[in-house]
């Protein structure tokens, strides 16, 4: 057990208290792909911080009598209850405990909603516990008060656990998660920023074609697990570390070319390991080679700095300077929205982290 995010001198309080957080998705230009309990990740990975796609929670915190041996919650989701979100979040209530015992003494009131459409094929895993997280980590400074570095760093760590890659939204405009010798104060319990980036980036803009919103053939979860026994996960981990702290200078020096090359070769390793896996699967559907051989047209004809990049599914994030955003989405319009699920798409930019509402 860590330690040093355990809530030694948070007592619980006779009166309610409410507050809501917002927290953004992200996006891993280096991806993490396999992992051991409690959700550590087997590589370093780097992300940028999203600024639209947001989730807001709202929670209320209402003393009970007498402490219970479980944490107390209900889910509210756009104004509805979500029997389906409990398992997780019950999983998630009996990771943290240990680090928030003061739970036990209070039901816990979730109300949250996405500022994007709700199964629109983006992944709000990330937003939504952040936001819960940072709900939770507002409670535990009134009853037990702490600066605001320690704060974020409990508010990463309790993400963490409930979806790895929350952790990564806690802060931005870039993160890095994992043990790596090449960032500063890294670390496999929670994200921290990587603040010597180039003013390019800072503003750099990320549009979500979404091919397939509906539910993924293989789950990330699954998708995590296969990589035990593969392989190749070895090599896959090596080279995601090798290819952060390639990077890194990338970053600091504004060098579009290089960030090209690693984030494109990033998203299609990614979608390697996949391929490869016992079983083996496929998440990327027809149109989305469709997109990627699109934008390498695109790119090649005018020289415009447009790149793409993958999550674990079939949508595909273009990532650009916000200084060719007119000639990007022009392309998009004519060029691209009809690879797109009812031609739907989402344009978003790089953002900062949660913020109290």
């Amino acid at each position: 057990m860590e330690q040093r995010f355990i809530a030694s001198n948070a007592q619980p309080q006779q009166d309610a208290y409410q507050t809501k957080w917002q927290a953004p998705s992200n996006i891993a230009l280096v991806k993490y792909w396999g992992k051991t309990p409690p959700q550590l990740p087997k590589n370093a990975s780097l992300s940028f911080t999203l600024s639209d796609a947001q989730t807001q929670t709202e929670v209320r915190f209402s003393p009970l009598g007498a402490p219970t041996k479980k944490v107390t919650f209900s889910i509210l989701f756009e104004g509805e209850e979500k029997p389906s979100f409990r398992p997780k979040l019950q999983a998630f209530f009996d990771h943290i405990i240990a680090y928030q015992p003061f739970l036990l003494h209070y039901d816990v009131a979730i109300s949250s909603h996405n500022t994007f459409p709700h199964s629109s094929g983006i992944a709000s895993s990330a937003s939504s516990m952040a936001a819960l997280a940072a709900c939770l980590v507002d409670l535990e400074s009134q009853l037990s008060p702490m600066d605001e570095k320690r704060k974020l760093e409990k508010i990463s760590f309790l993400a963490r656990l409930g979806s790895g890659s929350a952790c990564r939204s806690v802060q931005g405009p870039t993160m890095a998660w994992g043990t790596h010798p090449s960032v500063v104060a890294s670390s496999d319990l929670m994200a921290v920023p990587v603040n010597d980036i180039h003013a390019i980036f800072a503003t750099y803009c990320d549009t979500i074609l979404l091919v397939d919103k509906g539910q993924k053939q293989v789950s990330s979860t699954l998708g995590h697990k296969l990589m035990h026994n593969h392989p190749y996960a070895a090599q896959r981990f090596a080279q995601a570390n090798s290819q952060l702290a390639a990077l890194l200078p990338v970053l600091k020096d504004g060098n579009l070319d290089a960030f090209i090359t690693i984030v494109e070769k990033e998203a299609l390793d990614l979608h390697a390991m996949m391929m490869t896996s016992d079983p083996y699967f496929i998440l990327m559907q027809p149109n989305t080679l469709h997109i990627i051989n699109a934008v390498w047209q695109f790119r090649s004809e005018t020289k415009i700095p447009l790149c793409f990049t993958l999550d674990a599914g079939a949508n595909v994030h273009l990532l650009y300077p916000s200084n060719v955003s007119e000639s990007v989405k022009a392309f998009i319009g004519s060029d691209l929205l009809q690879f797109c699920q009812n031609r739907q798409c989402v344009h978003d930019a790089v953002g900062t982290g949660i913020k109290k509402c």
